[in-house]
């Protein structure tokens, strides 16, 4: 039967299960990507595991996110993190070296590959023929120890592409158009592969950018072709002998269709506050703005930055805008230098920032209250930017160099000038200077783990109850984000290695009175959280499912979940149920409390069954979808239970 590209991905690291959409199968890891904002917690996992070297074939932990250091903890964090990568046979990419999908792009990735990372974006190096994903941490941390990663069998949704783009509309507004049409829900339980003539006119960096975005929409992973643009990338690499060809088969299928005309894009923008709230930017064409930001994960590439210094080389950004440039690799930094681009935006008034994430993760550059920013950032979720009540808009960097120029949303179009053509260098710049190489084995046997202050061992979890009463804490609506349940930001993430520090910080942009409820319901037997659709989007920060864990959450209960963040609560012994008639969502109210009798027996004998309200003759009815592995794990109060468990039986 012809195969598809994400079929042949799959097929060939497939170790458990079949390839049915909706069944849990289990995939070989080839390679995995963790960053300092996550990876402090995988390296506590891996030594509470007792690993004694990675067992994949390339594992990198990327220092992108905490970058500022006002104090010791980000500093002594790193020192840590080195040590740790030393100790277990890890690349480390050192501060300043840049954002970690970007550099894993131009160092490590290879076609045909499977990667794994503790970070939603991972799946921006599908763009080079891999199946690329994002999970929570301790799935990584089970990878780089040889375990396999479970996840849902997707159906391959394939994206033809046709046409080829026209001036001023770039790949960002590609993306853009898929999440018009179907908003940040479109992609879930699907990897997406984009096939047709029109991939042919994307370089590698151009799919970056539309990859890296899949996970806006919720998708597992995306999906490109490893042709002769990923040949070209790898070679300017130096590394042309990682290059394999791997290409759908003639007369593959996909389980879903669509078609994108790339000459009929136009440019557009997300509103605030979801990057699925996109429309056409002539439609706010005049909101004034105060921040026009360049950079990140989701823009990484050379000529993002480059064609932002030719529209406003030889002019000035309008006045009181602040002009923001983060550059994603000091690979790609050198080049602008040579390339005299740097120049041209320092000469028109831009902000130039340190090679890192930057302001995306609300690490600086947030914008003043009551004002817009426009960003090339990938996401624009509430107070996500380091500012409570953001005004935060997505768009491309033309639209963003644009309206640097006029101090208001502008449609690139309308400029009075000619479409600037860019020209990537004759040859690239390759610098590992800042990535350092796993040590041999004898020599990292050696390394002692540096841990500084702020670093707080996991404490134990006990395993899930027979019974349950516990009150419902929160009840919320809709895509309640990562960010919302425990926020980034540089006053929240340097306590990534501090499970009581960090725990403070659950929900507050919700409630804030939620960390002492949460902490007082504990003597109780805990709590649960309701809410209403795609629950948990956004990034893998695994943070998220374990500080509520922490302050007594047992129990969420939603209309459905986002991939990640379910798999997340599930490694930490937190139940994922979902309502099995949508209007018992309105019957519910925050400070209900729920009975559940005879849990155990019943998650392991069906999927369904019901709750009571105490105190009414009310039953909710609810359902799971944990496979039998995961029912073990919940059991077993989470995932490293589970572990020391098997390991007691192996021993």
């Amino acid at each position: 039967m012809p195969l598809n590209v994400t079929q042949k991905l799959i097929k060939a690291h497939l170790v458990s299960g079949e390839m049915i959409p909706g069944t849990e199968i289990g995939l070989k890891i080839d390679q995995t990507l963790t960053q300092d904002a996550t990876g402090t917690m995988v390296m506590l996992e891996l030594e509470a595991m007792g690993l004694e070297r990675a067992k994949t074939e390339a594992s990198a932990q990327y220092v992108d996110h905490n970058l500022i250091q006002v104090d010791s903890k980000n500093p002594d964090d790193h020192l840590f993190l080195q040590s740790a990568t030393r100790r277990f046979g890890l690349y480390y990419s050192r501060p300043g070296n840049g954002v970690s999908h970007p550099v894993h792009m131009q160092r490590l990735a290879k076609p045909g590959k499977t990667l794994l990372g503790s970070d939603s974006h991972t799946c921006a190096n599908g763009c080079m023929g891999m199946l690329a994903m994002g999970a929570g941490g301790l799935d990584v941390a089970l990878a780089i120890a040889g375990e396999p990663f479970y996840v849902k069998m997707p159906q391959v949704w394939g994206i033809k592409l046709t046409g080829k783009l026209s001036d001023w509309v770039s790949a960002k507004d590609v993306i853009l158009e898929l999440l018009r049409r179907y908003d940040v829900k479109g992609g879930v339980g699907k990897v997406i592969e984009y096939y047709g003539p029109g991939v042919n006119t994307l370089s590698a960096m151009d799919r970056h950018v539309i990859a890296n975005m899949g996970a806006e929409l919720g998708a597992t992973a995306t999906v490109f072709p490893s042709d002769h643009e990923i040949q070209l990338f790898l070679t300017e690499q130096g590394r042309e002998e990682d290059w394999v060809e791997l290409v759908a088969d003639k007369g593959a299928a996909y389980d879903l269709n669509e078609e994108i005309d790339l000459s009929q894009v136009e440019p557009l923008i997300a509103k605030p506050s979801s990057p699925g709230n996109v429309v056409a930017v002539t439609e706010v064409a005049g909101t004034p703005i105060y921040q026009s930001y360049i950079g990140s994960s989701a823009n990484p590439g050379f000529r993002d930055f480059a064609i932002a210094a030719e529209i406003v080389k030889g002019r000035e950004v309008a006045q009181g805008i602040s002009f923001d440039i983060n550059p994603t690799s000091r690979q790609m930094l050198t080049d602008l230098v040579k390339e005299s681009h740097i120049a041209s935006l320092l000469q028109a008034g831009a902000r130039l920032h340190q090679a890192g994430c930057n302001g995306c993760i609300g690490m600086g550059q947030a914008p003043a209250t009551g004002r817009n920013s426009l960003r090339t950032t990938p996401r624009n979720f509430p107070g996500r930017s380091g500012t409570r009540e953001d005004s935060v808009y997505l768009c491309s960097p033309e639209t963003a160099a644009a309206s640097a120029l006029t101090g208001e949303i502008t449609d690139p179009r309308t400029l009075d000038f000619p479409y600037p053509q860019i020209k990537e260098p004759k040859e690239p710049t390759v610098d590992t200077n800042l990535l350092e190489p796993p040590l041999p084995y004898e020599e990292a046997r050696k390394v002692e783990l540096h841990k500084g202050p702020n670093i707080a061992s996991i404490p134990e979890m006990d395993e899930m109850p027979d019974q349950l009463e516990i009150p419902i804490l929160l009840k919320m609506g809709d895509n309640i984000s990562t960010d919302e349940i425990l926020a980034g930001g540089a006053r929240v993430l340097p306590y990534r290695s501090n499970l009581p520090e960090i725990s403070k910080f659950s929900f507050e942009i919700i409630d804030k009175t939620y960390y002492t409820r949460g902490k007082e319901s504990i003597a109780g037997g805990g709590h649960a959280i309701v809410a209403g659709m795609n629950y948990g989007q956004g990034s893998s920060r695994e943070h998220a499912a374990l500080a509520p864990r922490y302050l007594g959450l047992r129990v969420a209960l939603v209309k459905d979940f986002a991939r990640i963040h379910w798999q997340n609560l599930v490694n930490f012994g937190i139940l994922p149920l979902t309502f099995v008639h949508e209007e018992d969502y309105d019957n519910l109210n925050q400070g209900d409390v729920l009975q559940l009798s005879d849990l155990r027996s019943k998650i392991q004998q069906g999927t369904e069954f019901t709750i009571n309200v105490k105190g009414s003759t009310q039953l909710i009815h609810v359902k799971h979808a944990l496979s039998k592995r995961q029912v073990d794990v919940m059991l077993k109060g989470g995932m490293i239970n589970w572990v020391k468990e098997r390991q007691r039986k192996n021993a």
